[in-house]
């Protein structure tokens, strides 16, 4: 049988020999069908992103059996492959002082309450006014991370969704945790007040998302026209908790991670998020629950709340569970509707 070889690159690019650069070595046990060099690399190293290990084999920064190599190379059992890891990428994300609802910290790790209106990371530099810039000012290390401007963040709450997070401190940390939020093994429970009362009790909503094919930042469930190859599977549980005349509270489990998940996929079976504009939902008043009162949005963005996370701890590798209790304003829209819309 012909010998498999690695692929050679036409230019390589040179590597820098200076003794700050992390040089790793493995020596392949056995040969995974279809697993590709910068997939196979990904599993081994979680917390460096397959575009930079893509990139890094590109330059000649990754051999295989000592020669240059290209992403798509498939390792066979008996090879050795050759990495040089760079240094992580210094972030600047501005320290500010931003009041931080911290339910438990260790050396390792950070969880918070996260409140409503705040984002979670800059997404350019000298950017403020977001959860980084608090962390960067309260904490004395945070993990590195794959992106210089969201240190120690290990998963993202939109804008408006309040509730439970978890920081990493450590890049150790950072990586054990990404792995498990990557391998769908983390315990998330959302509660969330919906349109409409859901015909069932409880289901599975199995739905692909898409980016919208005209609307910027908005996602959707794709039609049959939209181009199969960019939907992303996505899988949510929901249990209804409370019904009420026009509404209902519901508690949400997503078993997969995409952006604004939870918003589409209730708006897809027709009970979009109570305030929830974006995705076809309404600011009521407290005149329109009731009758009475202010004509001003009880809440003027998805009332959504992330209320329990739960996984492994990184270094104790122990399951830990932590909650958030609910927001001022959903407690209040709850108390209303349990006044004035109980069935």
């Amino acid at each position: 049988m012909e010998e498999r070889r690695p692929e050679i690159l036409d230019r390589p690019v040179p590597l820098d020999q200076g003794d700050e650069l992390n040089r790793q070595r493995i020596t392949v046990r056995r040969r995974l069908p279809g697993r590709r060099l910068d997939k196979y690399l990904h599993g081994r190293y979680p917390r460096m992103s397959r575009t930079l290990l893509q990139r890094l084999i590109k330059q000649g920064a990754v051999t295989v059996n000592h020669k240059p190599t290209k992403p798509s190379y498939e390792p066979d059992s008996g090879d050795i492959i050759d990495l040089v890891i760079p240094p992580a990428e210094p972030w600047d994300v501005v320290p500010e002082e931003i009041p931080l609802n911290i339910i438990y910290e260790d050396d390792c790790i950070l969880v918070l309450n996260k409140p409503t209106g705040i984002i979670c990371h800059p997404s350019r530099a000298g950017q403020t006014g977001t959860l980084a810039n608090g962390l960067a000012y309260y904490a004395e290390s945070l993990a590195h991370g794959e992106d210089p401007f969201r240190p120690g963040i290990v998963h993202r709450l939109d804008k408006n969704t309040t509730g439970v997070m978890v920081v990493a401190k450590t890049d150790e940390a950072h990586w054990r945790i990404s792995m498990q939020f990557e391998k769908r093994t983390t315990q998330k429970i959302y509660l969330g007040i919906v349109e409409g009362q859901p015909q069932l009790d409880g289901d599975v909503i199995d739905q692909p998302l898409a980016a919208h094919p005209r609307i910027k930042d908005r996602y959707c469930v794709p039609g049959l026209q939209q181009r199969s190859d960019l939907h992303k599977q996505a899988v949510t549980r929901y249990r209804v908790v409370e019904r009420f005349r026009g509404f209902a509270s519901v508690e949400l489990s997503p078993k997969t991670g995409r952006t604004h998940q939870l918003r589409v996929h209730m708006s897809h079976i027709g009970h979009p998020m109570f305030g929830d504009t974006q995705y076809g939902g309404h600011p009521f008043s407290e005149y329109d629950l009731t009758g009475s009162g202010s004509t001003e949005p009880l809440i003027a963005h998805q009332s959504l709340h992330a209320r329990r996370l739960g996984f492994i701890h990184p270094i104790h590798e122990k399951p830990v569970e932590f909650e958030a209790p609910l927001p001022e304003n959903i407690l209040r829209l709850l108390d209303l509707l349990r006044q004035h819309r109980q069935l």
